[in-house]
């Protein structure tokens, strides 16, 4: 029993020295870790206060030594933002010109769709009116005796038909509809380009007024009106479609001279400027011969045709109308004459509507008229383009290349084929235009 006590005596008396000596060791090592963090290398100043400090140490420098030091952005910040603001404004125009051109495409589709009924439903009861008038004027006619409803009824259609068919022949309800066709068109050629134009690059304040340069004249080439606006359907002499901006001459003081567009190519023989050689300008000259003296002139040929024979279906209806109304008042009075002519001439008269608005002569004009314009600024785009002296100011010369063959029909191939055969025969002065009187277009 002792001994346990003498035993637990001595284990906590062991234990309270080695805790008086830990405590003395952490007294004795807690100054040196304070002497340590003392000593310890202070914090680096943060980038924003490094920034403030060089800023202030650049004034000092100016203002006393005189120093130049460089920036590193020498740009304005609202010069940037000026120059962002003025393309989101170009492309924002621009995309009002597409909005408008989308609104004139569904016009003229649904304007042109209207037009075309009502050249049927008007064809239509025109004949009708005209058949009718002239089987009651024969059938008053024969009878020997005058019949006074048959008499006022058969010429009170007469002459309603005559009105009716005043009415179409000044219009023209078929050509119209081909000004409506080809509105549509050429408007989706138009956005087709502006839509290109947004999504390849940024808009200039070029690609802004070139857009709405060429909007107001379709809508001039293609008015929507019926009155005051309307194309004159029966002009003197025939002329071709204009729908694009019409431009000035080029004028150049001394680009324009035969030795400097010769020395063009002089200088760098055989070597592609923008795509452009001499041999491809040679090329180009060829095919507007060939436009001209053949392809233009045959659509300028047909098209005064088309004219003159519309003009004569356009006299001919009325007055054969006329004639009908006329005999159909006297038929039955003095024997069968009047009946007989007046159902003659209502039948010729139906005959001559069928084949001006059945036919559609008025669309027929109207198609060699667009096609001859189409002709006319091929050789303006190509004419144009070999004015300009400067190759680089060009468009592409193999890119042209491909969109002139394009609008004749033509492979690459086939078109430097055609251009050189017709150099060779030196014929595209000629009356045929080509050496096998080929014409230069295989499209149209």
């Amino acid at each position: 029993m002792a001994t346990l006590q003498s035993s637990s005596i001595l284990a906590s008396g062991s234990v309270i020295r080695s805790d008086h000596v830990t405590h003395s060791l952490i007294r004795s090592v807690a100054p040196s870790l304070q002497i340590r963090s003392a000593l310890s290398i202070p914090k680096l100043p943060n980038s924003k206060v490094l920034k403030e400090l060089s800023l202030k140490n650049t004034t000092f420098l100016n203002k006393n030594a005189k120093i130049n030091l460089p920036l590193e952005n020498t740009t304005s910040p609202q010069d940037e933002v000026s120059h962002e603001d003025s393309a989101t404004l170009e492309t924002v125009k621009l995309h009002v010109i597409l909005e408008a051109v989308l609104d004139r495409i569904e016009m003229h589709q649904n304007i042109g769709d209207q037009r075309d009924n009502w050249n049927t439903l008007l064809l239509n009861s025109l004949n009708m009116i005209t058949l009718t008038a002239a089987t009651m004027a024969g059938m008053a006619g024969f009878s020997g005796e005058p019949i006074l409803g048959l008499n006022v009824a058969s010429t009170l259609l007469f002459a309603a038909g005559t009105g009716i068919l005043l009415i179409m022949n000044k219009i023209q309800p078929s050509q119209l509809v081909e000004e409506q066709r080809n509105a549509v068109r050429l408007l989706k050629q138009l956005r087709t380009k502006i839509q290109t134009i947004l999504s390849l690059r940024s808009p200039t304040h070029e690609d802004v007024e070139d857009a709405m340069e060429k909007v107001l004249a379709l809508d001039r080439a293609y008015p929507l009106p019926l009155l005051g606006a309307m194309l004159e359907k029966f002009p003197n002499t025939f002329k071709p479609a204009m729908w694009w901006p019409s431009k000035k001459a080029m004028t150049q003081e001394n680009g324009n001279d035969s030795s400097t567009k010769q020395n063009l190519f002089d200088k760098k023989e055989g070597i592609v400027n923008n795509g452009w050689t001499k041999e491809l300008e040679e090329e180009m000259k060829v095919i507007v011969g060939v436009i001209d003296k053949r392809d233009t002139e045959d659509y300028v040929r047909l098209g005064s045709k088309a004219l003159k024979f519309n003009k004569t279906l356009a006299m001919s209806g009325p007055i054969l109308m006329g004639i009908a109304a006329i005999g159909s008042a006297f038929a039955g009075h003095g024997g069968p004459w009047g009946g007989l002519v007046a159902g003659v001439a209502g039948s010729l008269a139906s005959v001559v509507n069928s084949i001006e608005h059945g036919g559609q002569v008025g669309m027929v004009y109207e198609m060699y008229r667009n096609c001859a314009g189409t002709f006319n600024l091929l050789e303006e785009k190509i004419e144009s383009t070999l004015q300009e002296t400067d190759l680089g100011k060009r468009e592409n010369g193999e890119l042209f290349e491909l969109k002139v063959a394009l609008h004749l029909g033509r492979s690459l191939s086939e078109l430097r084929d055609f251009a050189a055969a017709t150099s060779s025969s030196g014929s595209c002065s000629s009356e045929l235009g080509s050496p096998k009187g080929e014409f230069a277009s295989k499209l149209i």
